[in-house]
């Protein structure tokens, strides 16, 4: 028997039982949902992207693109994935290499506390679930570096379940469509209208079609995200404790083990910054010390 989902609205009626006055707020009748849902299919059949991950239903390389795909450009992402995949072609494979081996293969994705956890994932995939993702948000919302979003959408893009969920795109999409010169628009608001307007009968496409439009609306016109009372500028790179903690662990992915003033002489940062970025690289799990030397843990 087909297991059904929980809604979004079911899923909030409990938290909040006027959850479904922003839907009848919104006062999407079918024709207007129709009428939105063939905007953004006409759009998609022309102008669709053809990206590497959309040609598989692999659950193993869909769940690996979603986890890069967090807070990184599609760009980006393109130039990794399918090298990543490659070297690591399943839950098995990956769950036994090396952390160091992994975190060389990650270089330029940044975050890469996202390695770990992919890591981590297929390593409680092979022993907690024989190798086999699960197909529940609610269970994949345990494993390690995965929240509601990526949850719902690894079930939307591998079991065609109609879960809601919101990304930037997909943000940006609704807030040009349906909340003219409204401002501090909260994703509990916008959630409700991506749930009526879903196409049920194919998730997996329907979620790309958005995605694309939402795209094609950063490039043509004003960002409609900086309505968003989400919104948050992405602090500068250049000099942050993200970039050293990147340049440490490009280093220590070359060498097996370096000493802290090996680290310092070959990065030129502040002895300072380097032992803070050193501290919390060991807290998280990425870095071990032994005697004077770091190591990849």
């Amino acid at each position: 028997m087909k297991r059904r989902f929980a809604t979004y609205s079911q899923r909030q009626s409990n938290k909040n039982p006027r959850s479904e006055q922003a839907i009848l707020k919104r006062n999407l009748t079918p024709s207007v949902v129709r009428k939105f849902q063939k905007m953004i299919y006409r759009y998609y059949r022309e102008h669709g992207r053809n990206l590497p991950w959309r040609m598989t239903h692999d659950p193993y390389h869909i769940l690996v693109s979603e986890i890069m795909l967090q807070q990184t450009q599609v760009q980006r992402v393109m130039g990794k994935y399918e090298q990543f995949v490659k070297v690591f072609p399943d839950f098995s494979s990956l769950a036994q290499t090396p952390l160091r081996a992994i975190l060389k293969e990650w270089q330029g994705l940044g975050y890469n506390r996202r390695a770990i956890a992919l890591k981590q994932i297929a390593q409680k995939v092979m022993k907690k679930f024989h190798g086999r993702l699960p197909s529940s948000a609610e269970t994949l919302m345990t494993l390690p570096g995965i929240g509601r979003s990526t949850a719902s959408a690894v079930v939307a893009f591998v079991f065609q379940e109609p879960e809601v969920f919101i990304e930037t795109n997909i943000r940006r999409v609704f807030i040009h469509s349906f909340f003219h010169d409204k401002t501090d628009i909260r994703d509990t608001e916008i959630l409700p209208l991506i749930e009526k307007t879903l196409d049920t009968s194919n998730p997996r496409e329907w979620y790309y079609a958005l995605m694309d439009y939402g795209a094609m609306l950063k490039q043509e016109c004003e960002n409609p995200n900086r309505r968003s009372a989400h919104y948050q500028r992405q602090s500068p790179f250049q000099g942050s404790n993200r970039q050293v903690r990147g340049m440490i662990l490009k280093a220590l992915t070359q060498e097996s083990r370096v000493s802290e003033c090996e680290i310092a002489q070959k990065l030129q940062v502040s002895p300072e910054m380097l032992k803070k970025n050193l501290v919390q690289l060991q807290k998280e799990g990425f870095v071990k010390r032994r005697w004077n030397k770091f190591a990849i843990a």
